[in-house]
Parts: structure tokens; sequence; C-alpha cells
């Protein structure tokens, strides 16, 4: 990457909602429109913005608790939401219609991803341990892809609990996902086979976010954890390939651009932060957020040439890359 890899603040709302904004995603754009942007929060709702001035499409209602987890799939047609209430609601963007409901036991929806060719959506199983994949055809529970509990452990220890599945991401190909839990671990999973594949080592506190590196035949899985560094894995041979340290608090979020070249996270130290890979270092700390951040997602597409941000302080923040 260049180093003249830079972030320039667009645009922020104040108040964009009414509590914390837990999540934030980007929707594709269609033949019709371009490229909106979704949020979600503790308020229980879900909002959709119309960038580059962060115009207020529509909110969504329909949980009644707080939205963890937005996912928008590839036909940019589509999109998901997931609630503290443990329903997954799958709506049409442009008209708020519903397609789907999904319901789940309770604290077993956290992160959701669709796969890259939009034929499942995969959702972080919480407390089940597990991943849960749902055909998009039929709405129907397809498998749960299930963390092997540790050697010499009974089914009622509370051995599950570490395991808690926070986060989900699937390799641009398809064939593999991965989820990171409470205790620090990745699990990697061959997606076709519905087999445990292996663990990735290397942090000590719960992993909130996973992003593979958007080149087609990639094995390269970047992580952000509590515990206050990003990781950089090769899923294949199991090794860490490589660390970036720099916020002061969690790492709550972690995106990767479009062209694999830049890498954006937030933390609970307020920052957004833009690294380069090469580098192993930030190259820039935006600090427009006066609370913790919980999610950086790069618009899809291209050049990837905007980031997004959003945060307990009820903001969004929009800014150029260039």
């Amino acid at each position: 990457m260049a180093k003249s890899m830079k972030l320039a603040g667009l645009k922020s709302v104040e108040n964009a909602h009414d509590e914390s904004v837990w999540t934030a995603t980007w929707v594709p754009a269609t033949g019709s429109r371009p490229p909106l942007l979704l949020t979600g929060s503790l308020d229980e709702t879900v909002k959709v913005w119309r960038p580059d001035e962060l115009d207020l499409e529509r909110t969504n209602t329909g949980h009644c608790l707080g939205v963890v987890s937005v996912a928008a799939h590839p036909s940019g047609v589509i999109a998901a939401s997931a609630a503290l209430d443990s329903f997954v609601r799958v709506f049409d963007v442009d008209t708020n219609a519903t397609i789907a409901t999904l319901e789940s036991p309770p604290s077993e929806v956290w992160q959701m991803q669709f796969d890259p060719k939009g034929t499942t959506l995969a959702v972080a199983g919480g407390g089940s341990a597990s991943i849960k994949l749902w055909d998009t055809a039929t709405w129907r529970l397809v498998a749960t892809l299930s963390i092997p509990r540790p050697e010499g452990s009974k089914p009622s220890e509370k051995s599950g609990s570490k395991k808690f599945v926070l986060s989900v991401a699937w390799s641009p190909d398809g064939r593999r996902l991965a989820c990171g839990s409470m205790d620090g671990t990745i699990s990697v999973f061959d997606v076709a086979r519905a087999k445990f594949l292996h663990h990735l080592e290397g942090h000590c506190m719960p992993v909130r976010s996973l992003v593979f590196s958007p080149e087609r035949d990639s094995r390269k899985l970047y992580s952000a954890s509590d515990d206050g560094h990003v990781h950089i894995h090769d899923v294949e041979g199991k090794a860490i390939i490589g660390a970036m340290s720099g916020h002061t608090g969690w790492v709550l979020s972690v995106d990767v651009s479009p062209d694999g070249e830049a890498i954006a996270t937030g933390s609970s130290d307020k920052t957004v932060r833009l690294w380069d890979f090469k580098m192993r270092a930030a190259i820039q700390v935006m600090s427009n957020h006066t609370d913790q951040v919980w999610a950086v997602a790069f618009r899809p597409g291209g050049r990837g040439d905007r980031l997004a941000s959003v945060s307990d302080d009820k903001s969004i923040s929009l800014y150029h890359c260039s």
C-alpha cells in the first residue's frame, strides 16, 4: 500500500439513533440505486442511510430488544438484522417488507454474514458454541457447525461458555467459515463437509470481529480482540503471520478495504485507526467519536473509497479514503 492512504472526515451524524449504535454494514448497489449504509442500535431500530450526506432513507422497527448485527446480501436486494430478542429479521432493503423471521434460543444470535454467493446466512451462535447456517432460498436452518468440546469435559460442564461465539466470517471463496469466541480462540470450519478443521490460537480475550482479506483465494484472516491486538492468520497453515498493536482499549471491529490494501479498526479507546499491513502499524488515528467505536465498515466494490464508523456516542461518521 502506498503510504499516501489517508482518511478524511466527510460527514458525521450526531444522535443518528436514540441509543448506542452497535453495528453497521454496507448494502451493495443495485441497478437502480447506489450502495446504502445500514446501522443497528440498542434503540431496537435499523436505519438505512444514503451516502454521502448520510440522509436517512428509512427507519425499520420490528425488534423488541437491541440490534446486535446487520448483514447485507451480495445482491443488495435483501438484508438481515439480529437482535438480543434472538430473532433474525430478513427484509427487502428498498421496501422494508419482511421476507422471513428466523427464531433462535436466547443468546444464540450474534454476528451474521451472508456467504459470497448469497445462498447461505451464517449466524454466530453465542451460547450454543456453534455457527448456524440458514438457507436463503427456504430460510430453513440447514446446518450447525459446532466447536468441539475440550477433551474430557462433559456436556454439562461450563466449558461451553468459554466458546461463546461472538463473530463470524466467510472466506472469499465460500469454502471456509471462521468464528471468534469469548476465550480468544478462533475456530475454522470446512463448510462443504460441515467439519471442524482447527483452532487459531493467539488471543487471550474475546474475539469480537473477524474479516478475511478479499482476494479470491485468500487464506489471510484478520481478528480483533479485547486484548487490544489485531492478529493476521494464515487460516490453512494455522500460523499467525502478523500482529498489530496500538489501541489502548478493546479492539471491537476490524474491516479490510475491497482491494485488500488497507485495514481499519474501531476500539473502546474511542478511536478509528487505519493500518498499513506491510508496516504492521497504524498510519492514522481518527478521534471524532466520544465513546467506544463498535463497528467500522468499508464500502464494498471498486476502490472502497468510503469508510463508516458507529459508536456508543449514538453517532455515525463517514470518511473518504484516498
